[in-house]
């Protein structure tokens, strides 16, 4: 089911326009507090924006203009968080057959809308179990089950996974992988797997606001914002366009590589990975590079390398090189990377 979504939440300063396709999956990144929890108790009518317009198909969820607001209840939405939330007095399948009972349906149908879809998200041999009897991983495929037997139009979920052991959250992606296939629905995630193994497209919210949205793959492949390069593993620096550089605000000039012809002084962003950064104790002479001071903030072991993270951009290098230039939090470094590895494109 399509949605289309306009929703101004003023004291969380939150402003979205939000377009979803029938049976299109759509992932929301952002960091704490950028507003994608927000978004999601919007449409499913827990929180009441104070402007905009919700239409799920063909019916008007709420246009706080016009005085329109239908219920929770009455949207057609489901929306899945981070606890279960699971009744604690009934079992599994009387969970899951919560919703069909609440449509009407006699209890023989309920249960047995019920244990089909307890043995579609691989539950059926926990019919029977109490929620106090489950782990976390069986607790959240038993409330997947549970949203979907309600036969929701579009499915919202609020960070899933967050709370499941990292053992389980390979089988619970493939569990929803296989669910969400051909349904409308929304994840919420801080997670760039999820985005890549569920997602059709990508939104990243920044500050309340959508800064950037497209295919998931050309997202982390040419993103346009800081969170999205940050998902990316990539470095980013926005700015205007100056010939084939980048002018960013505080006034570095980032030359590189463009495949498409940048108007003059039009919004412009310089992508390029750590691994193309050098970290210098001095600033380097030599042939046209480009060159950054900053000052360490943190460094990050991975593995034989390790991140060097400043306030703007990261680099990797080797165990030895920190060891070499004596690497440490608050030291004055000088990074390089070589314009031809940095991408230029426009923001």
């Amino acid at each position: 089911m399509s949605l289309h979504l306009e929703a101004t939440v003023a004291d969380r300063d939150v402003d979205v326009s939000l377009d979803i396709a029938d049976g299109e999956v759509v992932a929301i990144l952002g960091p704490n507090g950028a507003g994608k929890s927000t978004v999601l108790a919007a449409i499913a009518g827990v929180l009441r924006p104070d402007a905009g317009r919700g239409v799920l198909g063909d019916d008007v969820l709420f246009d706080i203009g016009a005085g329109t607001w239908q219920p929770a209840y009455a949207r057609g939405t489901a929306l899945l968080a981070q606890d279960p939330l699971l009744f604690p007095h009934l079992d599994a399948v009387d969970n899951v057959a919560f919703g069909p009972r609440s449509a009407g349906r006699t209890r023989a149908q309920s249960r047995a809308t019920a244990m089909t879809w307890l043995a579609e998200v691989d539950a059926a041999e926990l019919a029977r179990r109490k929620p106090s009897d489950l782990s976390g991983g069986q607790a959240q495929r038993i409330a997947v089950a549970r949203a979907l037997a309600a036969e929701p139009r579009l499915l919202l979920l609020d960070e899933p996974m967050a709370a499941l052991d990292i053992t389980v959250v390979p089988a619970m992606r493939q569990v929803l992988k296989r669910v969400l296939a051909g349904r409308s629905a929304i994840i919420v995630t801080h997670d760039v797997l999820d985005a890549l193994l569920l997602a059709d497209r990508v939104v990243v919210m920044e500050g309340g606001r959508i800064v950037e949205e497209g295919p998931t793959k050309e997202v982390l492949e040419r993103p346009r914002s800081t969170f999205g390069a940050g998902i990316a593993g990539l470095n980013l620096m926005r700015g205007r366009s100056v010939g084939t550089a980048v002018c960013t605000a505080s006034g570095s000039l980032v030359s590189g590589l463009s495949d498409e012809s940048l108007p003059e002084d039009t919004d412009a962003v310089a992508v390029f990975s750590p691994s193309a950064v050098g970290v210098y104790v001095e600033p380097p002479a030599g042939s046209p590079r480009n060159v950054f001071a900053s000052t360490i903030r943190e460094l990050e072991p991975r593995g034989a390398q390790v991140r060097v993270r400043t306030d703007e951009l990261s680099a990797d290098v080797t165990l030895p090189v920190v060891a070499e230039l004596d690497l440490v939090p608050g030291k004055q470094v000088f990074l390089v990377v070589k314009a031809s590895e940095v991408t230029i494109y426009p923001a």
